[in-house]
């Protein structure tokens, strides 16, 4: 992976507990975030007190270096979404500047953590759909803007594999959202769904309180819920 290829953009725990619907309960496990990039989910969960570990494969480059890329893409990034405004949901962020104050808030939050999260294990990197953990190593498992929203990047085979790489970790999996770049609902849902619940998981769509991209019928505050159905459940 070469980092000039890579948008680094960061969201807030916050943000997290709303796409991803996380209780409490959910996080007193042991937590991975997958393809987490520079966001302070994990910053600011540690600092609670939670047990999050982050892989990415951006966590091979320095703090440095990722700062110096955050640097190269803001603009960029924030023009794309003025000359889209239309295409997002002004609730959360007042507009296109406060959601980049946000953006860079965390990704900060994030920079900050990042050597002294590497030396304790908390940032590695690796990527779907090979993961370096061992079998069972978590309760959960976060997916936050990565599949399904890179659908035309990443194919049905690769979202297959993921999924299964990441139920073999992780009890549960949850991903977020379930819409592609283009705000239009993923064509690898209903596939993986099918997939999923063939090879004997219970899967659910679930809506969450969080909703940025406007997207036909609200698809864009839904999230795909994978788990192993429990020792005696039908």
């Amino acid at each position: 992976m070469k980092l000039f290829e890579v948008i680094p953009w960061g969201r807030s725990f916050e943000e997290y507990r709303r796409m991803l619907a996380l209780t409490d309960a959910d996080l007193a496990g042991h937590i991975l975030g997958c393809g987490d990039g520079p966001a302070s989910f994990n910053a600011e969960a540690s600092a609670r007190g939670h047990q999050v570990i982050s892989c990415d494969p951006i966590y091979a480059f320095t703090a440095g270096e990722i700062e110096r890329r955050v640097g190269e893409c803001y603009d960029t990034v924030i023009s794309q979404v003025k000359q889209n405004r239309d295409g997002f949901v002004w609730q959360r962020f007042r507009d296109p500047e406060h959601l980049g104050e946000c953006r860079l808030t965390a990704m900060r939050r994030f920079l900050a953590d990042f050597d002294k999260g590497k030396q304790e294990g908390r940032y590695i990197a690796a990527a779907l759909p090979t993961l370096p953990f061992a079998d069972g190593s978590f309760s959960l498992a976060l997916v936050s803007h990565l599949l399904f929203l890179y659908s035309d990047h990443f194919d049905l085979a690769f979202h297959l594999a993921s999924c299964r790489e990441l139920l073999r970790v992780a009890r549960e999996v949850r991903i977020f959202p379930l819409v592609r770049l283009d705000h239009q609902w993923s064509p690898h849902v209903d596939p993986v769904r099918a997939h999923m619940e063939r090879d004997g998981f219970e899967v659910e769509i679930v809506s969450t309180e969080y909703e940025f991209f406007r997207a036909e019928d609200h698809g864009g505050n839904r999230m795909m819920r994978i788990r192993r159905k429990l020792r005696g459940e039908p």
